[in-house]
C-alpha cells in the first residue's frame, strides 16, 4: 500500500507551501484543515463524519471543498486502493499566525494591544489565563531586555 502525496521539489522531497503564497482558507476550507490537523490524513468520507458532527454537510460539498483545496495547495491528496487520503498541506500555526496577522491589520489597525484589551474587556479571564497573559508580557518584555 504506497501513499504519493505529490506536491514533490525536483529533489524528490517534499516541500512545505512558502508562508507567502499560501491562500487565504475560507471558513469551511478551515473547519476541513482543522479535522485533518486534529485526525491526521484522513479519507473525504471521514472528514465528512467529523464536520456533520459540527453542522449539517452534504458529502458532495465535503468532497468539492477537498478538491478546490487540492487545487489551491492547502491540503495533498494519496490513492490508498480505491481510496483517496487526504493531509493537510500547510500547519496550523502558519495559518493560525497569519489569519491573526490579517485580522489584527484589518481589525485593530495593525495595534496587538487594542485587540488585546478590546478581547479582555469582552470576555471574563479566569484567573488562569490572566496569570498566562501575566507570563507572556514578561516573557515578552525580558525578549526585548535582551535585544
Amino acid at each position: 500500500m504506497a501513499l504519493f502525496w505529490g506536491a514533490e521539489s525536483s529533489n524528490g522531497k517534499e516541500e512545505a507551501m512558502p508562508e507567502g503564497k499560501m491562500p487565504k482558507p475560507t471558513e469551511s476550507e478551515l473547519l476541513v484543515l482543522q479535522v485533518l490537523w486534529s485526525r491526521g490524513p484522513s479519507t473525504v468520507r471521514e472528514v465528512h463524519e467529523e464536520l456533520s458532527k459540527q453542522r449539517e454537510v452534504g458529502y458532495t460539498t465535503t468532497l468539492k471543498t477537498m478538491q478546490i483545496m487540492l487545487e489551491k495547495g492547502l491540503v495533498l491528496r494519496a490513492e490508498q486502493g480505491r481510496s483517496h487520503v487526504y493531509r493537510a498541506a500547510v500547519e496550523e500555526g502558519t495559518v493560525q499566525q497569519r489569519l491573526l496577522h490579517q485580522f489584527v491589520k484589518a481589525a485593530f489597525r495593525g495595534s496587538a494591544a487594542k485587540l488585546v484589551l478590546q478581547a479582555l474587556g469582552q470576555h471574563r479571564a479566569s484567573p488562569e489565563e490572566l496569570r498566562a497573559i501575566k507570563d507572556l508580557i514578561s516573557e515578552i518584555e525580558r525578549r526585548q531586555e535582551e535585544e
